[in-house]
């Protein structure tokens, strides 16, 4: 007890004396002083590596005058300062030929008007309290904008003196901060990242597809006897499309305050309360809070929706998709349909023609907003099945949107519940479903009640189906929403359900991170592959399989997977050693493990691993650089009488430490051994015709397609066929979304947003000749992609900015040709990337009210030779020998 009132006796005092100190280190000024400062606010955008001299913007130059107006008599660090500027003017950033020059013959009166600059000009009334801003006091009738440019000047005032990290309130909301102090210098870092202030504005689910920002602040003091002497801020933001970090925008603010002379100033004001002094000087002024406000930003093409629809409408005719101009329309269209009304695109939709209104429909739904989705329900009628075409191109831009939210799922389940007369549309709407809980729950909402319901929803109808399509339509929805509650479901499904449903229940759970597939679900699997309850197909096992590999296996389920090796189906065991080849070639997750398991020479010999066939499964890198990897596999399992069995292509993309399934295309066959008078595989011996086409798109699982069904439908299609492949996807995707308004400590405020669309056609086909004993299997992939980077500052009067931006378009072809003629029979993967052009834009701009203007526009294009993708060279020896060979 003595002790203890000793350390408060010693302690406490000590304690209060550093807080004291703390409080009282501020800026002071002197009674009756003027202090006259220069002051320069300058912004300034430009790409990433563009040197100063070539960037866009202005600079504010005035001269700031300060005084004190009135101290707390007890506390001398209570003080009311008066700021004003006057001399203001507004010019270049950096100098520029007469020629180019904007600002060349202009004022600051006749930039911003006579009652902005009188706004700008006249007095702010500051109430400083150790040296933080207490209360700001302003004029009502200044314009937003005004009002921010004098935030920005403000902030430089507010000061501590003495090092540590506390939290501040200036013009960029709350933000944490970090003083260091030296002799006569202080040096203010400032967590850009870490202010809170009301955002606006929305970015991508995906970080792949996504945009990345980095943000420095610093101010540098000089300090004399408390006194601010000079103020230097930096401020600069980077903002960067991580799958391209080329296409980067810079933003760099500049603020310097440096005194000039200290004169004679007014006397201060008497009293004892700082609201009353305010009321004294001028009654109209009122509180305003520090953080800047939102100001609304203007459209960057102010065209009425109606106008511009009719000068893009050709563009998004279907034969006119391949072209970069109707990528480019598409994004230009969504801006405008994002402040348009529900009428408005309601007469749009109608007015459309036939063949554009599908791209309209993509566009529509791709803008996202409550009244875009309002509208575009209207216009659809789910109960009328002719319409289908539209209904699914609006399923699917939902499923691919950017930043969807409850409206558009609580939309999707209204639908569900409602009539729709179309099975297949019926089947898209719940996979869709899934894809928008997924995005919810990365984002965030994994809580909000429409998600709850729609979990609800997707997990009973998997549990109440009876119907195999029903139970396929629920699995495909957990595949798309990844829910970690539906693995039992999954599991159960994997091991009890008929082959379709096996298969389709283990590649979902393929779809699910390794932290998810518990032990219990290993050994569900394992039971699978081995067959230990009952028979599967070759398509269940070697998906098991691959589930097994990717999810941390043990040493003893790896030694069984490669132990089983030589008592499978002739096929299965050969893609089972590619598997592993590729394992181990690729670097793998589980390669460390298999190379263990594989010094037993029991396990590995020749016996085992010289097993003949023609499935295969390979894996390769289609892109590296430092922005992002992009691999391919092929994974391509047939039936012992060589006939597809299934072909499997998925092309992944790793970015910042994330992976997005940009693509796959899987081509399944079953039942097909009637054709040739073959034998089918053990398990396989009752399986209906069958052949169809699965696509996952930018991490979104599709509907599946079927190209027939039974033994006569394949008849009737095989005499009837054209030779043309089946459309899977088509349509325009809004790949990339962000836009943000980014608060500069000057008071400026700096608009971003990065657009990336993409016009994309996937087709597929499978072709027979009994006469030739050969079969072809083709997947088509043609893209045109645009992707455009804009960043500007908008005083009101003037408005700087630039813009990068790239398009592409490019074709990648699979291509599987397999002769059954004899055995082992001979298969030819090709998989080719074919020439594409790549155009760079960049555009620098200035505008003033006037209609003075300067830009700048660069181009360069390049022209992308195409390749065929290396595939192992058993493959390579194989294509020689089907070439050389006649055929049809």
């Amino acid at each position: 007890m003595i002790l203890g009132g000793l350390f408060c006796l010693l302690v406490l005092p000590l304690l209060d004396a550093s807080s004291i100190e703390e409080k009282t280190a501020g800026p002071r000024l002197n009674n009756e002083k003027l202090y006259r400062y220069s002051y320069e606010a300058e912004v300034l955008l430009d790409r990433s590596k563009g040197a100063p001299a070539e960037g866009v913007g202005h600079k504010i130059t005035a001269t700031v005058r300060v005084h004190l107006v009135w101290r707390n008599p007890s506390n001398k660090d209570d003080q009311l300062i008066q700021i004003d500027m006057t001399d203001v003017r507004i010019e270049n950033v950096n100098p520029r030929p007469a020629d180019k020059n904007i600002f060349l013959a202009t004022s600051a009166e006749s930039i911003l008007g006579k009652e902005q600059l009188a706004a700008l000009q006249r007095p702010l009334l500051v109430n400083l309290v150790f040296g933080k801003v207490n209360s700001l006091y302003a004029n009502p009738e200044d314009s937003t904008a005004i009002r921010n440019l004098k935030r920005g000047l403000v902030s430089l005032f507010q000061l501590q003196l003495t090092s540590g990290n506390r939290e501040e309130v200036d013009v960029s909301g709350r933000c944490k901060i970090r003083y260091v102090t030296q002799k006569g210098q202080v040096t203010r870092h400032k967590q850009v990242e870490s202010c809170k202030i009301p955002q606006t504005g929305f970015m991508s689910h995906s970080k792949v597809l996504g945009v990345s920002k980095t943000s420095q602040s610093t101010t540098v003091f000089t300090v004399d006897d408390r006194f601010i002497k000079s103020a230097h801020a930096e401020e600069t933001h980077l903002v960067t499309l991580n799958a391209r970090q080329s296409l980067a925008l810079k933003i760099k603010a500049r603020q310097k305050l440096q005194l000039l002379a200290i004169e004679a100033g007014p006397k201060e004001t008497p009293g004892k309360q700082v609201a009353s002094i305010v009321k004294s000087l001028n009654p109209k002024y009122t509180t305003i809070p520090l953080p800047a406000e939102a100001i609304k930003s203007d459209c960057k093409d102010c065209r009425p929706l109606s106008e511009l629809w009719q000068s893009v409408r050709k563009d998004l005719e279907p034969e006119n998709l391949s072209d970069a101009k109707a990528t480019r329309s598409f994004l230009s269209l969504i801006q405008s349909l994002r402040k348009a009304k529900k009428q408005e695109i309601l007469k749009l939709l109608k007015s459309a023609s036939k063949s554009a209104l599908p791209q309209l429909v993509d566009t529509v739904t791709s803008a996202q907003t409550t009244t875009s989705l309002e509208a575009i329900l209207d216009f659809l009628d789910f109960s009328d099945e002719k319409g289908v075409t539209l209904q699914e191109r609006f399923l699917y831009a939902c499923g691919f949107a950017s930043h969807p939210n409850q409206k558009m799922l609580k939309a999707l389940m209204g639908l569900y519940k409602g009539k729709i007369a179309s099975r297949d549309i019926k089947e898209s709407t719940v996979i869709i479903m899934g894809a928008i809980v997924k995005k919810l729950c990365q984002s965030g909402g994994c809580d909000l009640p429409t998600v709850k319901e729609a979990k609800k929803l997707i997990l009973e109808g998997l549990r109440d189906s009876e119907e195999e399509d029903d139970i396929k339509m629920y699995l495909l929805a957990i595949k798309n929403a990844q829910l970690p509650e539906a693995t039992p479901l999954l599991a159960k499904y994997s091991e009890e359900g008929s082959g379709p449903v096996s298969s389709l229940a283990i590649m979902a759970l393929q779809k699910y991170s390794t932290a998810l597939i518990t032990d219990e679900i290993k050994k569900v699997l394992n039971r699978i592959y081995h067959q230990n309850r009952r028979i599967h197909e070759k398509t269940v096992r070697t998906a098991a399989a691959n589930v097994l590999f990717n999810s941390k296996p043990t040493y003893m389920e790896v030694k069984n997977l490669l132990l089983s090796i030589g008592f499978l189906p002739h096929e299965m065991n050969k893609y089972m050693l590619s598997k592993v080849q590729d394992i181990l070639q690729f670097e793998l997750p589980a390669s460390k493990v298999v190379r263990q398991v594989m010094k037993d020479m029991l396990v590995h010999n020749y016996d085992r691993f010289s097993k003949i066939g023609s499935s295969s499964a390979f894996s390769g890198y289609m892109t590296r650089s430092q922005d992002i990897a992009s691999t391919y596999s092929l994974d391509i399992l047939y039936s012992g009488s060589g006939i597809l069995r299934n072909s499997n292509m998925n092309v992944f993309a790793y970015s910042k430490d994330s992976l997005l399934h940009a693509s796959q295309v899987m081509i399944e066959a079953q039942g097909l051994e009637s054709l040739i008078a073959a034998t089918p595989d053990e398990g396989e011996e009752d399986l209906d015709s069958y052949a169809g086409m699965s696509a996952v798109l930018f991490d979104v699982q599709l509907r599946p397609v079927t190209f027939f069904k039974g033994y006569s439908d394949l008849m009737a299609k095989m005499f009837t066929a054209t030779g043309e492949p089946m459309n899977v996807v088509k349509g325009l995707i809004l790949l990339v979304d962000h836009s943000q308004l980014i608060q500069l400590q000057s008071g400026h405020k700096a608009s971003v947003d990065f657009q990336g669309g993409l016009a994309i056609d996937i087709s597929g086909g499978m072709e027979f000749s009994l006469w030739y004993r050969e079969s072809k299997t083709s997947v088509n992939n043609r893209g045109m992609m645009v992707v455009s980077g804009n960043a500007n500052v908008d005083l009101g009067l003037h408005r700087a900015g630039v813009e990068r931006s790239f398009e592409t378009e490019a074709a990648l072809d699979f291509i599987t040709t397999v002769k059954f003629s004899e055995y082992p029979f001979l298969v030819c993967m090709q998989m080719e990337k074919q020439q594409f052009p790549f155009r760079q834009f960049l555009t620098k701009y200035e505008q003033l009210a006037s209609g003075k203007k300067f830009v700048s526009r660069k181009k360069r294009a390049d022209l992308v030779p195409g390749s065929e993708f290396p595939l192992h060279q058993e493959n390579s020896n194989m294509c020689n020998k089907v070439f050389e060979e006649s055929s049809w």
